[in-house]
């Protein structure tokens, strides 16, 4: 934050001192021009030599540490003396960032974005435009841009609908409203009433109230207006009168955002009287602004729409093309922000979660998900001070990743994690957050991904216990039992969580972090000295690769160093300036002494051929991330390619989530949960499998029983076949363990999951799905539809073609709701028997427990064929499929203006995509299941 406050006051410094000039004459760097020569060779003008060069810190892109430079939209002018003037003033601004980076190394992308149009970005890079060499991106249509430059708001956008708006007029109306939704993030709410000679919600179940303009109901909106069409006659008065109730009625409430409220009128013309709505609702406070938007080239009834936001302290545009609608709609933010402007107040925003479009390009996945930190810079000129005029808003990138290294995950042990939510309860990291999804051969992000609720993923907190006093920004612990899963959601876990929360002081955000009961509460902490730790790292089997133990991106003299060879350095003394955890680093040294004499054990083993038969490879692995594989136990017997499955084994990184910081291998948290003292037994799956009970093709098995009658199977306690003499009655068994009671299923649930639809959308916004949520303060919007079917799903479709053309034909995916099932052994069965009839044949089968393991043993009779009678019961998720609408205001007031709070009842308002996700799993009688396309 301090640097963003350094960038405001250079910027607002910078302009005091300077005279308008409107002749300057002055050279900068454009960003889409600089190292371009034309035809003899010569650069091009706003171009010039730009060094650039590849950075890995800014994920191995081209750019200029030593110099930012100017991004400029293709529909603003790069040489208007309002755009010369405001670069020439922002030229200081680059000192401080050279000064703010290498204050602060782990900063990214800093910038400042004009009210005029223009971008100044540092590091300077080269702006590649698309492929019709247009540039689209105006940083004033930014949600950090927008946060910062204006207070939350209350928005009611009116659209005419009459006969005569139909053609051009209702497209570019249509346009307008959809620019306008743009323009809202989740810290502001909005309702959309289309009218002709009655009044019409676009979205009848939003009746009366307003709903937060997060990204699902902004999406929404624009679905709903692209259906809109002409007809009857404008009759505007019983239109603007519904729009001040709901927005009074919202403030004598204490709802919405409690700042600004205005109402957007969009029309080709207004021919009625309205001073007595006026008169009625709004004068004098005049606490609602209006702001009009004339449609099409008509100028008859411009001077009654002029009237209209003129007398409401709003602003009146007239918009005849397409192309007029953005910067139009944008001169309402200016309106808004002149108060905030006047009192000069500096408030620090923070965005939501989003994805770096240039980051998603690279394999910096890790750094995928960032935060912005923004401030606006204001005129502090004693002459325009009145006026209220913003000059722009500085920021600047942060990484969560950053953020989240605040808890370091071997702190917390193997299941144990940190999240963090903003005040609307809106992930912005959590273990659990999945923000892409697999298109074909490809990765994309969900449509949603950054409107993830806290409880689509604390599902088990079905109180909301958790998510309430986190969003009022908290401190406390609590308890909870819940259901986890690993390996891709095919092996369930039953925990007990230890939560703890807090807010971040001077941010909208929250910080939370889960301990399992009995993990990481304590470590091991010894005395050793770098000389024991290095003798004992000299091993070439020796790996640390799993957690950071230095940062060696920060400096460039350091990224040529391994973690390993970076923590060494570090320890001796050669590299003091390197930022390596310390508490870590010494739980290393002490685990490798400690581990050192397996060593010996395992070259002891192996010299005097004590190696039992069939054992591959041994190894060990510790909290600190030190991992001690030995693969030549069986080097006399085995090939290289035969030991290909000890080294995918042993891989240690845990790709299940790629976006949070340092993960424990699937192995090692499915051991730690083991019973003390007992065996167990994990193998690796290579090939897909989304079958309980299906034998991987690469687990090479023995004869466990040498009788031909006798079918043998070796199951885990997930009910997965680890080995087996023949694969043809997999499906049998798994039913019949589950009527037998040796495995119990698990209901699971995933909020985030992507299903096939059985038709494309224009708009790739998610449904809206409703919910059976019990409150007074709901309004009931009763659509009654059952709808049931049944498809076969997958967790990840493939691609067809189409014969005639071969071209690729894809089903679209939207998000959605699924269940999918688990299974675990029941361990106080230690051996059963059963007889099952086939047909006109039965099948015995025994089954017993193996003592000190998660393994269970299986014998049946192989001469009788069961798989017509019992068919198998898959992994694949089933999509949930809500059956009520029911109403959400999603009230909850945001940061900007008043502190979180929890609406009467005890209930905080969430969207309807939020608000469905509590149906579960209490409520799932009142949904049906049907199976889905789905990916998880």
């Amino acid at each position: 934050m301090k640097s963003v406050k350094r960038l405001a006051e250079s910027a607002e410094d910078s302009d005091l001192y300077h005279e308008f000039n409107a002749t300057l004459e002055f050279d900068y760097y454009n960003s889409m021009m600089i190292n371009t020569a034309d035809e003899d060779g010569n650069y091009v003008d706003l171009g010039g030599e730009f060094p650039l060069e590849e950075n890995e810190h800014f994920n191995k892109l081209p750019v200029n540490t030593q110099m930012s430079n100017i991004q400029v939209p293709t529909n603003v002018y790069n040489k208007d003396p309002n755009i010369l003037n405001a670069i020439y003033n922002t030229e200081a601004l680059n000192d401080v960032f050279i000064s703010n980076f290498q204050k602060d190394p782990t900063l990214t992308w800093q910038y400042f974005g004009s009210s005029t149009g223009f971008f100044r970005i540092y590091p300077g890079i080269k702006w590649t435009p698309d492929s019709n060499g247009v540039v689209a991106f105006d940083c004033r249509n930014r949600n950090w841009y927008i946060q910062a430059a204006t207070s939350p708001k209350d928005i009611i956008i009116m659209v005419d609908i009459s006969g005569s708006m139909k053609g051009l007029k209702m497209t570019i109306a249509k346009h307008t409203i959809n620019t306008i939704l743009d323009t809202l993030g989740e810290n502001d709410f909005v309702n959309v009433i289309a009218y002709t000679d009655y009044v019409r919600y676009v979205e009848p179940c939003f009746r009366g109230t307003l709903v937060q303009a997060d990204l699902d109901n902004r999406e929404h909106f624009k679905v709903l207006v692209e259906e809109l069409h002409v007809k009857g006659e404008a009759k505007i008065k019983n239109a603007m009168k519904e729009s001040f109730k709901i927005l009074n009625e919202a403030r004598a409430n204490g709802q919405g955002s409690m700042c600004n409220q205005a109402i957007m009128l969009i029309t080709d013309g207004a021919m009625e009287d309205f001073e007595s709505v006026f008169e009625e609702f709004n004068w004098p406070e005049r606490r609602v602004r209006v702001f009009t938007y004339l449609i099409g080239r008509e100028m008859t009834f411009a001077q009654n729409t002029k009237w209209i936001a003129c007398n409401n302290k709003g602003y009146y545009t007239h918009i005849s093309t397409l192309a007029d609608v953005q910067e139009n709609v944008m001169e309402y933010l200016h309106v808004l922000s002149r108060p905030m402007v006047i009192n000069h107040d500096h408030d620090i925003i923070w965005t939501e979660a989003y994805m770096d479009s240039v980051l998603f390009t690279t394999k910096a996945q890790s750094l995928l998900l960032m935060t912005s930190v923004a401030m606006p810079v204001f005129s502090k000129k004693k002459e325009t001070l009145s006026h209220g005029i913003l000059l722009g808003v500085v920021g600047s990138d942060i990484p969560l990743m950053e953020v989240m290294k605040l808890a370091p995950r071997y702190m917390l042990g193997a299941h144990g994690y940190a999240f963090l939510i903003n005040n609307n309860g809106y992930i912005l990291a959590h273990p659990d957050l999945r923000p892409l999804y697999k298109d074909g051969k490809k990765l994309k992000p969900k449509p949603n991904y950054n409107s993830v609720d806290l409880s689509e993923v604390e599902w088990e907190d079905t109180d909301e216990l958790l998510r309430t006093a986190m969003v009022k920004g908290e401190t406390g612990t609590l308890s909870l039992n819940i259901r986890a899963s690993v390996d891709k959601g095919k092996r369930p876990l039953y925990l007990t969580n230890e939560y703890f929360y807090t807010n971040i002081d001077d941010t909208p955000f929250s910080f939370g972090m889960a301990l399992t009961k009995g993990h990481g509460k304590l470590m091991f902490m010894g005395n050793v000295s770098v000389e024991e730790g290095e003798v004992s790292h000299n091993y070439p089997q020796h790996r640390l690769e799993i957690v950071t133990y230095c940062e060696t991106d920060i400096d460039p003299a350091h990224r040529k160093y391994s973690q390993l060879q970076a923590a060494i350095r570090y320890l001796l003394g050669k590299e003091p300036d390197l930022e390596c955890d310390e508490v870590l680093l010494s739980q290393t040294l002490f685990d490798a002494v400690v581990t050192a004499p397996l060593e010996a054990y395992w070259n002891t083993l192996m010299l005097n051929d004590r190696v039992e038969p069939g054992v591959e490879t041994a190894f060990l692995g510790t909290r600190s991330g030190l991992m001690r594989p030995r693969s030549e136990f069986q080097s006399k017997m085995l090939s290289e390619d035969d030991c290909s499955l000890c080294r995918k084994f042993l891989t240690p990184a845990d790709k299940d989530n790629l976006f949070t910081i340092d993960h424990f291998p699937l192995w090692y948290r499915l051991a730690v949960e083991n019973i003390h003292s007992s065996c167990f037994l994990f193998v690796a799956h290579h090939q897909k499998s989304s079958s309980v009970l299906e034998d991987p093709k690469e687990t090479r098995f023995f004869l466990l029983l040498p009788v031909q009658d006798l079918s043998c199977y070796l199951v885990d306690n997930n009910g997965f076949v680890m080995l087996s003499k023949e694969r043809s009655e997999h499906t049998f068994l798994q039913s019949q363990f589950i009527l037998s009671f040796l495995f119990f299923r698990v209901s699971l649930f995933d909020y985030q999951a992507m299903c096939k639809t059985g038709h494309h959308h224009a708009s790739s916004a998610r449904p809206l799905l409703s919910v059976l949520f019990l409150s007074l303060t709901r309004c009931f919007c009763v659509s009654v539809r059952f709808l049931l079917d049944f498809n076969l799903c997958g967790l990840w479709h493939s691609d067809y073609f189409v014969d005639a053309h071969k071209q690729k034909k894809v089903d679209a995916l939207q998000p959605c709701d699924t269940a999918y099932p688990g299974f675990m052994y029941d361990p106080s069965v230690r051996e059963a028997n059963s007889l099952i009839k086939c047909g006109r044949c039965q099948k015995m089968f025994v089954v017993q427990q193996i003592p000190d393991s998660n393994l269970v043993l299986v014998v049946t009779q192989a001469y009788c064929d069961c798989s017509r009678q019992y068919g198998a019961i898959l992994l694949e998720p089933k999509e949930i499929k809500y059956i009520l609408h029911i109403l959400s205001s999603k009230m909850l007031p945001p940061a900007g203006c008043l502190q979180p709070q929890i609406l009467q009842g005890g209930t905080s308002n969430k969207s309807l995509s939020q608000l469905k996700s509590r149906t579960s799993p209490l409520l799932l009688r009142v949904i049906f299941l049907r199976d889905s396309n789905s990916s998880l």
